[in-house]
């Protein structure tokens, strides 16, 4: 039997079909906090908490969006919505604060902001930075804030620039990157910011704070047939090799932030949907001496903890990764599966010099990224083949950088995105890595401006060779997101810029 734990309560999954998503299944069960508004995972209306396997804990709780997720692969694991988190007679200290800080209007938004705050609060390494001072009242010790006037309209200690914290995090180390991924019309963000900066540490009897020390569930081996649609969730990864030899049509899925947009808003039904996201073979991760491992089923969250500013181009690059919703159900693997010539990874990971391991029935083989993409989503990967592990070369270059030109700083696609790794010897470039997005119908690396760059001196007049070379890179068009001329004009910008940060870390004026 199928089933989920929802709230503490087990509920069947039998018999309910295949491309359901966690979002209308849970409503259909009356439990209709989590709402639909954009149906693509961009407004966090829909947020829920799963019980995921931890990186400083047993258990982390981690905010999705049941909008995108199939609810057949939640089978066997465990869920809590806003309705699961407090009572009517005794509100969650999150609910609580956006009630008493004015965090809430018209409440559309509301149990979606709260789920994300709540994954945030129950986050085990969430301390005040050092140095910073906590003054602003702190609930979750269960006693209440009093009427959520005083300090927190004063800016002292809530993000506002006093000095003593970065206006992205709170004296109480909330990051707000954790609400990256959800969207208000009608309160604004001030008083929700204002909650999030309230919250203490949970209480010694908080159940969901508690929870944190066991392991989360196993993923259940999962087989559900419903009116000819099939979803399946092998135990092993030779299980899903097999099934990929003898039915290469299957729609393999991960976070599902891809496949989910594509059933909710083109009516895509793949006959056979096969999920991946739990394999322990697709989710090694290893620092060697001579390479970085990656599995490919790895979440870019989970990969951002993991590596802990190891990679600092990764490091630039996940802040600017849609949001932390997004995040939290996205793979690396899946975000090179699509083979999308706008996907963010691609551009800095080509920059990395990164490889591909796929493997199949047949066996394995090593691509190097750069020559993984061969049109339009396109690539080598043949259609037996899954994407097993991501490899990074060591040592990594000295000089890196991620550029993204977007409309919006968070939770947007790219109109352009540029990843560099440079190595500067006594003046010179010794070795240049340029890898780009958003310019062509693949991801591609800019070997025409590596070739200017390479052997000659770090200085502005290469750098603005090399430039003038880097903007006639690819094959922009122009569509909604940005012109072509644009496009060119940002390529030609971003090395400029690069070559300008380079000096200020150097302590050089430009």
């Amino acid at each position: 039997m199928t089933t989920i734990k929802v709230n503490g309560q087990h509920a069947p999954l039998d018999g309910v079909p295949v491309h359901t998503t966690a979002l209308d299944w849970l409503r259909d069960r009356g439990l209709t906090g989590a709402k639909e508004g954009c149906a693509e995972g961009e407004c966090g209306a829909c947020s829920v908490l799963v019980a995921r396997p931890g990186i400083e804990s047993a258990t982390d709780w981690v905010a999705v969006n049941a909008c995108l997720l199939p609810v057949a692969s939640l089978d066997g694991q465990e869920i809590v919505t806003a309705e699961g988190l407090g009572k009517s007679t005794e509100l969650h200290p999150v609910q609580r604060e956006m009630a008493v800080r004015g965090g809430s209007q018209c409440g559309f938004c509301t149990p979606g902001f709260v789920c994300s705050m709540a994954a945030e609060y129950y986050r085990p390494d969430r301390t005040a930075p050092a140095g910073q001072r906590a003054d602003v009242p702190t609930s979750g010790s269960g006693t209440g804030t009093g009427t959520g006037t005083g300090t927190c309209d004063t800016g002292a200690g809530i993000g506002i620039s006093t000095g003593e914290h970065d206006h992205e995090h709170g004296p109480n180390g909330f990051d707000l990157h954790a609400l990256s991924g959800n969207l208000c019309r009608c309160t604004g963000y001030r008083p929700i910011r204002d909650a999030a900066y309230a919250l203490g540490e949970p209480a010694e009897d908080d159940a969901l704070a508690n929870r944190r020390s066991t392991p989360p569930p196993p993923p259940a081996a999962t087989h559900l047939v419903v009116n000819g649609n099939e979803f399946l969730r092998p135990a092993r990864l030779t299980d899903v090799l097999h099934v990929l030899a003898e039915r290469p049509e299957a729609r393999i899925v991960a976070g599902s932030t891809d496949t989910g947009v594509e059933v909710n808003l083109r009516g895509a039904r793949p006959p056979l949907v096969v999920a991946v996201d739990r394999l322990p073979e697709l989710r090694e991760f290893e620092v060697g001496t001579d390479e970085i491992r990656l599995g490919a089923a790895l979440t870019l969250t989970e990969l951002e903890r993991l590596l802990a500013g190891r990679v600092p181009l990764l490091a630039q690059l996940f802040p600017q990764f849609a949001s932390r919703l997004i995040r939290n159900g996205a793979t690396i693997g899946g975000n090179l599966g699509t083979g999308s010539p706008i996907g963010d990874t691609p551009p800095a990971l080509v920059a990395l010099g990164a490889s591909l391991v796929l493997t199949s029935a047949r066996g394995e083989r090593t691509v190097p990224l750069a020559d993984y993409f061969t049109g339009y989503r396109q690539t080598v990967k043949a259609p037996d083949e899954l994407i097993r592990a991501i490899l990074l070369p060591l040592p990594l270059a000295p000089l890196t950088a991620f550029h993204k030109i977007a409309k919006r700083r968070f939770d947007d696609i790219s109109s352009v995105a540029i990843g560099y790794c440079v190595e500067v010897t006594d003046g010179v470039v010794r070795q240049a890595r340029i890898g780009l997005g958003g310019v062509a119908a693949t991801p591609l690396r800019a070997r025409a401006t590596e070739d200017t760059l390479t052997g000659r001196p770090w200085t502005e007049e290469t750098v603005r060779e090399a430039s003038a070379v880097l903007a006639a890179e690819g094959t922009p068009l122009d569509d909604h997101r940005a012109s072509a001329s644009y496009r060119s004009a940002m390529l030609g910008q971003s090395l400029l810029r690069f070559y300008a940060q380079h000096l200020a870390a150097e302590g050089v004026s430009a």
